[in-house]
């Protein structure tokens, strides 16, 4: 593998490639040229009797080469936690999934609740120069769930929406306030949606935690919040958005919610479509997430919310956590697991095993996501960022700590045979990832 920032050149035809467009649908046989920072031309009749002179080509091999995924889920640690992660081993791992644009949430040390720490993260993520970085605000001051956060002004140094990260707004009166205040301004409300008094254990509540003598968190927990936030968006006309949504009922309320027009919508992580609460199997604490791992039936139930649309996108919910928090009995354990290279080919698994089409899994990868974030990612655009991935669906691997580039490996997906895998990432034309032959 290797991981360059190296400038972009002045023009690069990217050749016999299958062209994957998610916005405009396009999936042909054909080539697209790069000048500079942005695409300057794309289709299948491009260069069909030859390449000009002084122009650098790359042979993608009958590949796929699609817009760079868009994660809108990340948690990078620094500042504050850098022995987990930090921005350059985030900006690894995300370069070698094929992730060119990730949205950081605020719970770091300090917190994203102040405009110096929006633009420090900007700053360092440029000067690094792999995958873009954009941040969440928070929406209340120390993520504590009192006082609103200054969202006006976060959002004018960058901020592209608001959430209190892993922490739900639990106060009734603090959402209706920000939900409210992000009507008046165009804002997005993120919540992580799981009532605090009710999560105070360790897994899925049911059957398996008992017979592993394990506290378990109920699915009331997620249910009633999406319940209650859903209401308070339709009263504020606030733009609300649930993060990684694991429950039928939960998402049938979204559902419901999306047929009435409320201005509401979501998006999972691929462990809630490909694991269910089986993976803690002997007390694997890779598998301790949060939300919970749950049932095989709200497992199917998120396949085909994703199908039918009721799901807007996929995210990885990139958790890091070192050995220290993992490798401990499972109560004790930290919540959480790394997520960024196992993105793609997971989500691939619902192309694969004949759940969605090719395009409609990427949709969720790239432009639903950026639309979410007001991101102009996403798509194969004519003057747009050339920030791309040329990947192979069908190039099997298997997830092992040795494979991947997070400084973190706690990834619930430990040892699983998958099929899909980035083999070069493009960001603002620069190759920063290529994949060794």
């Amino acid at each position: 593998m290797a991981f360059s920032p190296a400038h972009a050149a002045d023009r690069v035809a990217y050749l016999n490639a299958r062209l994957l467009d998610p916005a405009s649908g396009l999936n042909a046989a054909g080539a697209l040229l790069t000048e500079g920072e942005a695409i300057a031309d794309f289709g299948p009749g491009l260069f069909a009797d030859g390449v000009p002179d002084g122009i650098a080509t790359v042979d993608c091999g009958g590949h796929c080469l699609a817009p760079g995924l868009v994660d809108i889920r990340v948690q990078t640690r620094e500042p504050g936690e850098e022995h987990k992660g930090t921005l350059a081993s985030a900006g690894r791992a995300a370069t070698a999934g094929g992730v060119t644009s990730m949205a950081c949430l605020p719970n770091t040390n300090p917190v994203i609740d102040d405009m110096s720490v929006v633009e420090f993260v900007a700053r360092r993520a440029r000067l690094l120069g792999l995958a873009k970085a954009y941040v969440y605000g928070a929406v209340t001051k120390g993520l504590e769930g009192a006082e609103l956060a200054e969202m006006g002004m976060l959002a004018e140094a960058g901020a592209v929406a608001f959430t209190d990260g892993v922490n739900a707004v639990a106060d009734a009166q603090v959402m209706y306030r920000a939900l409210s205040y992000a009507a008046t301004f165009g804002l997005l409300v993120v919540q992580h949606p799981e009532e605090p008094s009710l999560s105070n254990g360790d897994m899925n509540s049911g059957e398996m935690a008992t017979r592993l003598g394990l506290a378990g968190i109920p699915r009331v927990a997620e249910i009633i919040m999406v319940e209650r936030d859903v209401r308070l968006a339709e009263a504020t006309g606030g733009r609300l958005h649930f993060a990684h949504l694991s429950t039928v009922e939960a998402l049938d309320v979204v559902r419901r919610a999306k047929a009435r027009g409320v201005p509401v919508t979501c998006d999972t992580a691929p462990p809630y479509f490909a694991l269910n609460e089986g993976a803690v199997g002997d007390y694997r604490t890779f598998a301790k997430l949060s939300p919970p791992l749950r049932s095989e039936d709200d497992r199917r139930a998120v396949v085909e919310a994703l199908a039918d649309g009721t799901i807007d996108a996929i995210a990885s919910d990139h958790a890091p956590q070192d050995e220290d928090a993992k490798r401990l009995p499972f109560a004790q354990a930290a919540f959480g697991g790394v997520g960024l290279e196992t993105l793609l080919p997971i989500s691939l698994e619902l192309h694969h095993n004949g759940h969605m089409p090719l395009l409609e899994v990427l949709h969720r990868l790239t432009c639903a996501p950026a639309d979410l974030m007001g991101l102009t990612a996403g798509r194969l655009r004519v003057g747009a960022p050339a920030d791309l991935v040329l990947f192979d669906p069908e190039r099997g691997w298997k997830v092992t700590e040795q494979a991947l580039n997070s400084k973190s490996k706690n990834t619930p997906f430990d040892g699983r045979p998958v099929q899909g895998r980035a083999l070069r990432t493009v960001v603002d034309g620069r190759p920063v990832f290529v994949l060794d032959p």
